[in-house]
């Protein structure tokens, strides 16, 4: 059979469409149908692994996970990773495609479109339902004739669209309304009802607002989402770290403060919401040596493009006090990007990354990185082997994460052994640590969520408030798999919105 398709468009970025679709997958997956996400181009560095090794972006591997599907590059065809301002890796169906600047991007359209109808067509015929994401708002018009996301994956699919708006950046009038007046006529055809996302207080108080828009649209206001915060479920993108949307609190003045630096390229941040689940430990995301203070660690995360950062850590004045915190004898821990960083030299003898060949890393661990063309992407299991410092007393415990890396590094002091990349056996060392355990880095993004590992590094910084019994999230594919995050998100979806008019429209037309 082809799969019944429906559609979520965002009259802005940022609307809330990826935790909707989720939601949304969640709730049809629970009533026994055979649901799948799809997003024909998301733009984001925070990537997932699917089981073969392919790369496709964090929302709609979260999508997936909500629905009780496979993870599979068909469900985000076209992934675009920014590298710079004006430069990107495409990544298509999973894999590695060009690095191209802006302008360049738009000449493989028709390519890139072929994946995009492709990718759905194969999903239509294994599923009962696609619920499709759009990307940005639909009508930028100065982009519109190279479109591949949003009203020409519609029009394809003939998909009965719901539009969204953010009511709580303001303006709900003029973003739907707005909206739908610039859209064509043949596109309008295709909406089918509106969502009001966002809403903080009793939405009994949008009522009349509910009226005002359907008067005005010609078309029914599904429902009235509320606010919904603490969900545990992972970011899409950093653009949560510029609101300040990623944080976690501590509950005592005496509790654990980690400073993640906050990298113009940061990928995989996610890599830290496990903490969140601890007691006593406040996460901030800091991007100068103003804001750094006096952390208790300070963590290095994942970057799509380590030299690049790099040199932005010694030109905003962020190197030389984390540099100091070590010699003092502070934590410092590098994951991936960071992880490279933290090492003496990164050759790169092809330019993959730099124009340099060679650039002098921090110097905190004794590992040098090579950059090559390849790209490392996999599921990985590995036991930790240690025998000093914090580490020794988790020597021979088992791990699961995942690796999304350029470049190889070469290290005399390895404290983990890969013993398994997607389901297949190996025995490669990875990660670096100093003779006191103070200063440590590996590739593997998703360790933090194995409880053991987290709670042995947290203690030894002299974390004491531990709650047994927390709820554990354990990641291999740089997803967190939370049911009752699901769960909660699709009860309140359910809540608001008109599910039976949405069946009747997904089934009945």
């Amino acid at each position: 059979m082809t799969a019944r398709t429906l559609m979520v468009l965002g009259a802005s970025s940022s609307a809330g469409k990826s935790l909707l679709v989720a939601g949304l997958c969640r709730s049809f997956a629970r009533r026994g149908i055979h649901v799948a996400p799809f997003k024909a181009q998301n733009m984001s560095n925070n990537a997932a692994v699917c089981p073969d090794g392919a790369e496709i972006g964090r929302a709609q591997a979260v999508q997936a996970l909500a629905a009780g599907v496979p993870l599979s590059a068909d469900l985000n065809p076209v992934l675009i990773k920014p590298e710079a301002d004006t430069r990107s890796q495409v990544i298509v169906m999973g894999r590695p495609f060009k690095t191209l600047g802006a302008a360049e991007y738009y000449d493989y359209k028709q390519t890139l479109w072929g994946y995009v109808t492709a990718a759905l067509d194969r999903l239509r015929l294994d599923y009962e339902l696609v619920i499709i994401e759009g990307a940005g708002s639909p009508v930028e018009l100065n982009l519109k004739e190279n479109d591949i996301v949003n009203m020409a994956v519609a029009r394809y699919a003939q998909a009965d669209v719901l539009l969204v708006g953010d009511i709580d950046r303001g303006g709900i009038f003029a973003q739907l309304l707005g909206t739908l007046w610039l859209l064509e006529p043949e596109e309008r055809q295709l909406v089918r009802g509106l969502i009001v996302n966002k809403f903080r207080g009793d939405p009994a108080l949008f009522t009349e607002g509910v009226r005002i828009l359907e008067e005005k649209a010609g078309l029914p206001v599904l429902g009235v989402v509320p606010y919904l915060v603490d969900l545990q479920i992972p970011e899409e993108d950093a653009v949560a770290l510029e609101s300040g949307a990623v944080h976690s609190i501590a509950e005592k003045p005496d509790g654990i403060d980690l400073a993640i630096i906050h990298l113009p390229r940061i990928s995989n941040f996610d890599d830290f919401d496990p903490f969140r689940s601890d007691p006593g430990v406040r996460v901030r995301y800091v991007n100068s040596p103003r804001e750094l203070g006096q952390p208790d660690a300070i963590i290095l995360p994942g970057t799509k493009s380590t030299c690049a950062d790099l040199e932005w850590l010694r030109l905003c004045g962020l190197a030389e006090p984390i540099l100091q915190f070590a010699r003092q004898g502070g934590a410092v821990v590098g994951i991936c990007g960071g992880y490279q960083m933290l090492g003496s030299e990164l050759h790169d003898p092809q330019q993959v990354e730099s124009r340099l060949t060679t650039i002098p890393g921090l110097g905190l661990l004794p590992v040098e990185t090579t950059f090559a063309q390849e790209k490392s992407t996999y599921q990985a299991r590995a036991c930790i082997s240690a025998t000093s410092g914090w580490m020794s007393a988790l020597n021979g415990t088992r791990i699961t994460g995942y690796e999304i890396h350029l470049g190889q590094t070469d290290s005399a002091s390895a404290w983990l052994e890969i013993l398994e990349r997607n389901a297949q056996p190996a025995r490669l060392p990875d990660g670096a640590v100093s003779p006191d355990g103070r200063i440590w880095g590996c590739y593997l993004h998703g360790l933090f969520a194995n409880q053991q590992l987290r709670d042995a590094w947290l203690s030894s910084l002299g974390w004491r408030n531990r709650t047994a019994g927390r709820p554990v999230a354990p990641v291999s594919t740089g997803t967190a798999n939370n049911p009752s995050s699901y769960d909660r998100l699709a009860d309140a979806l359910e809540a608001a919105l008109d599910m039976p008019l949405l069946e009747k429209m997904i089934w009945e037309d």
